[in-house]
């Protein structure tokens, strides 16, 4: 009788089940016979009317069945019935649950009543009728829509329910109508709104209607803050918060205007209700983030929130606390946190250990004790996210304080001696390789190193043991008794271990004396692998053994990104017992094709291909982007059409190219495309000259060219007289990103000190005024097409300052490192320092030219049409194409 249906959609609960299972026809029956009773027992019938079975039935309404549908006629007929009542309750009731199961027909006959009922007397009934006004606005929004006479009579209720709910829904009917929007606001906040509920709905689209404004208004002026001014004074707490609230939150607040909202705050703090503290002091953890100062007058009251019984309450204390305190109060204040720590679960802990992170960097001068306090927790129990948090305070603050160097690699070196987490273990041991040697004591960590090899699993005692290597070559003095202990690695029982300390010998060289390493075998053991893992496998899977061996320098260096959703299409979907198929390189596959064709066989290897560039506007007669080839000499443009017309039939297909404001390029060859049908994308080609290993750049207007033939829709077959015709087509531009790799670093402090300052270029530019910061660096980004290292894409929310790390590989296999510091102010002035490092090169004339410029890179002067050819661009001129790609750049809102 029932259709069986899924209990959820959780994959570990499989079975399925009916939402009558367990339920007897004849109990049933027996039970639904007290409704027949002469004398009715209203508790009874309620007990009935209340069980599964009358709700598991109501989903049967909207069922297609023909007898199904005549439960519903005779349902809706008593609905009905029951809404002209004239008892109130029944009435509310018979109207929500029409108005949950009618369709839009039924609705349009019930709908007078409903219109009556929005304007009733009574609450109840206004209330339910306004209630489904909200809920019928998802399905039947022109219905709805044509209430708002009654709907905007309705706020004016006394009623505090019944007001609102009228102005949610009012502000539903007309959300899509900036003006109305602001007209309604205009209103209401004239002192029309009396239900404190009301009034906080008011208060939010108030603060919707100052963003908005604050948007298109240029002169500073900020509409309705006096209406939130004035709902700090109101008689309900609710809405006295909900305006401070919005004042916090409103786009370039200035002191002034968040005095009244934190005073309110601070007197919240101290109330007897833990809603109204934790509200308080969370509003206020959220100004501390952009404007710490305003919200130091608080400091006293929050202080004594520390030993509040809500733990929520005292993390959003002192995590505020952290951020607002001043230099002198931090010994108080780490006395009072080391008693609280052991009372909070671990992701209360790792809040308080970031923002002591965010301390110690704030005041430099108090790492010691605060690098003590954090050792101390180290050292307590915890979970893995626990330890993680800690641990990567610690090494952010010895990477930001090179006082902090040495006490801070010795508490790693403690916290490993007993750390049950393998991968905290072979972090902390990469690290210690990396800054120990630079230390002025590096013997003093081997004894710590050695302990892993001896006592440790086998993937932390390979992890000792690279960190041992490093030790070596960095530091030659230790180098006879690094050989010492790398020999006793051999006769580990893991392979990995052997074979690690086996590769590390050999590589070191020599016999264990005191001699100084090699610069190629530093740079194998520090350096990173400046190629893509997944290109290097796709290469290696499909290189064929023979007698050539297979060379590195054949793999394609670009980063092939992938969407979000494929990520997650492609981690869910599984190919049977088989491992997925391997992905297919966009790259290797353009470079078949282009070598496939032989007048472009001997332009040598691929070194780019762009992203499709859309040359024409969608569902357009004819379709065509392009997608540009970078070689070192030239660059070859492929065209690809798409025909949507089916009565037509194109031929000789060719693009036009006018390069006249490219004047560094020299058209070579065009390739064309002899027959284009409908629906059947084709490619045409068109090959460019450019100087050798520069990055030239300019803009191509283009025209598509065609003979167009008629074709028969019944036979399919084209006539054989045929029409010229041409097609224009959107211009598209060379720029200076289209020479780069996006390419990435595993560690890129590492490979900024390795190319080190011989070659570095440092600018600032002022970036104007942003909506955020997040948008700001995003679009820097994607101007120099350069690969993000370490997550640094990545902008925390209400941050005020961001470090973002780029690398990449210019034309000429140059490898390029960009560090981007961003600050914004409170006008949301955003303001940009951007540092160049390219690898060292023999300098050549076009140094001279470079720094001879005045304003450089500001205001670069135009290039000569001529340049010296060279086999690799000069690495100062990396550099200037990265300024240069910035200093071009209109910085305008719209540019943005």
């Amino acid at each position: 009788m029932a259709q069986y249906v899924k209990k959820d959609d959780d994959r570990d609960e499989e079975a399925e089940y009916s939402p009558f299972s367990g339920i007897e026809k004849g109990a049933v029956l027996q039970e639904a016979r007290v409704f027949n009773d002469p004398q009715l027992d209203s508790r009874r019938c309620s007990q009935v009317e209340a069980t599964e079975v009358f709700f598991s039935v109501t989903k049967l309404f909207q069922s297609k069945d023909i007898g199904l549908r005549r439960m519903v006629i005779i349902v809706t007929s008593s609905l009905m019935k029951d809404m002209n009542s004239k008892t109130d309750v029944y009435r509310a009731n018979a109207i929500r649950v029409l108005c949950r199961i009618t369709d839009g027909t039924l609705l349009t006959q019930i709908e007078r009543y409903l219109k009556q009922a929005i304007v009733d007397k009574n609450p109840v009934v206004a209330s339910a009728a306004l209630v489904s006004g909200i809920h019928l606005l998802q399905t039947n929004p022109e219905i709805v829509k044509r209430w708002s006479n009654e709907v905007q009579e309705a706020v004016q209720s006394r009623a505090a329910l019944v007001q609102f709910h009228a102005l949610g829904l009012l502000h539903q009917i007309r959300q899509n109508d900036r003006l109305a929007v602001s007209k309604l606001v205009t209103s209401l906040t004239k002192g029309t709104v009396r239900s404190p509920l009301a009034q906080c709905l008011l208060i939010r689209y108030t603060s919707q209607v100052i963003r908005e404004a604050s948007m298109n208004n240029q002169t500073g002026d900020r509409p309705f803050y006096d209406y939130l001014e004035s709902c700090l004074r109101h008689k309900s707490e609710m809405v006295i918060f909900e305006a401070a609230r919005a004042i916090t939150e409103l786009s370039n607040v200035t002191s002034r205007e968040l005095t009244p909202a934190i005073t309110v705050l601070q007197l919240f703090l101290s109330s007897s209700k833990p809603v109204l503290r934790f509200a308080a002091v969370r509003t206020l953890n959220k100004v501390a983030m952009t404007q710490p100062m305003a919200v130091t007058t608080c400091n006293i009251d929050m202080e004594s929130l520390i030993s509040d019984q809500n733990r929520s309450i005292a993390t959003l204390a002192i995590t505020t606390l952290l951020k607002t305190g001043n230099e002198s109060g931090v010994d108080r204040l780490m006395k009072q946190i080391t008693n609280f720590m052991s009372d909070i679960a671990d992701e209360f802990k790792i809040v308080v250990v970031d923002a002591i992170r965010s301390l110690c960097l704030k005041f430099p001068l108090k790492f010691r004790t605060l690098m003590n306090f954090l050792s101390n927790i180290l050292r307590e129990e915890g979970g893995f996210e626990y330890k993680k948090a800690i641990v990567d305070s610690i090494v952010t603050i010895i990477r930001d304080i090179p006082d902090a160097k040495e006490g801070g690699l010795l508490h790693l070196c403690e916290f490993i001696e007993d750390c049950e987490f393998t991968y905290l273990s072979t972090q902390i041991l990469h690290f210690l390789g990396i800054e120990g040697p630079k230390t002025a004591d590096p013997s003093k960590f081997i004894r710590y190193i050695y302990n892993r090899v001896i006592l440790e699993n086998a993937t932390v005692r390979a992890s000792a043991v690279s960190t041992l290597a490093k030790f070596g070559a960095m530091v030659d003095s230790l180098k006879p008794r690094i050989f010492v202990l790398l020999r006793r690695c051999l006769y580990d029982n893991d392979d990995e271990v052997r074979d690690r300390a086996t590769l590390y010998l050999n590589t070191l060289g020599g016999d264990g004396s005191v001699v100084e390493t090699d610069k190629s075998v530093k740079e194998f053991l520090f350096g990173s692998l400046d190629l893509p893992l997944v290109n290097l496998e796709t290469s290696l899977k499909n290189y064929e053994p023979s007698e050539e061996p297979f060379d590195i320098n054949s793999v394609s260096r670009e980063v092939k990104s992938q969407p979000f959703a494929e990520k997650k299409a492609a981690a869910k979907k599984t190919t049977g017992l088989g491992a997925p198929p391997a992905p297919v390189s966009t790259v290797d596959t353009y470079e078949k094709l282009l070598l496939s064709i032989p007048e472009f066989s001997s332009f040598g290897q691929l070194f780019k291909s762009s992203a499709p560039v859309e040359l024409t506007e969608a569902e357009t007669e004819y379709a065509v982007n392009v997608v540009k080839h970078i070689f070192d000499k030239q660059v070859v443009f492929q065209y690809n059409c798409t025909n949507t017309i089916p009565e037509q039939l194109l031929e000789n297909v060719t693009i036009v190219v006018d390069g006249s404001e490219a004047e560094e390029f020299e058209e070579l060859t065009t390739k064309p495309l002899k027959s284009l049908p409908y629906d059947t994308p084709g490619q045409t080609f068109v090959a460019f000259e450019k100087p050798e290993g520069v990055p030239s750049v300019g803009k191509f207007t283009n025209v598509l060219r065609f003979i167009v033939k008629e074709v028969d829709p019944s036979t399919g077959d084209a006539e054989d007289d045929g029409v010229e015709d041409e097609y224009q087509l959107e211009e598209f531009e060379v720029v200076a990103s289209d020479y780069m790799l996006k390419v990435g670093v595993s560690n890129f402090r590492n490979a900024w000190e390795t190319l080190g300052p011989d070659f570095e270029r440092v600018d600032e530019y002022g970036l104007g005024p942003r909506e955020s910061l997040k948008e700001a660096v995003n679009t820097v980004i994607n101007l120099l097409g350069m690969q993000p290292c370490e997550g640094t894409e990545e902008v925390a929310a209400n941050s005020r300052s961001h470090t973002c790390l780029l690398s990449g590989v210019y034309i000429g296999n140059v490898k390029v490192l960009v560090r981007l510091s961003f600050g914004v102010d409170s006008a949301k002035e955003v303001a940009m320092k951007l540092a160049v490092r390219s690898e060292d090169e023999v300098i050549c004339d076009i140094r001279s030219t470079l720094l001879g410029w005045g304003e450089w890179p500001r205001h670069p002067p135009r290039l000569p049409s001529r340049r010296p050819r060279q086999a690799t661009p000069h690495p100062l001129a990396v550099v200037y194409a990265v300024h240069s790609s910035l200093a071009l750049v209109d910085f305008s809102a719209s540019s943005l």
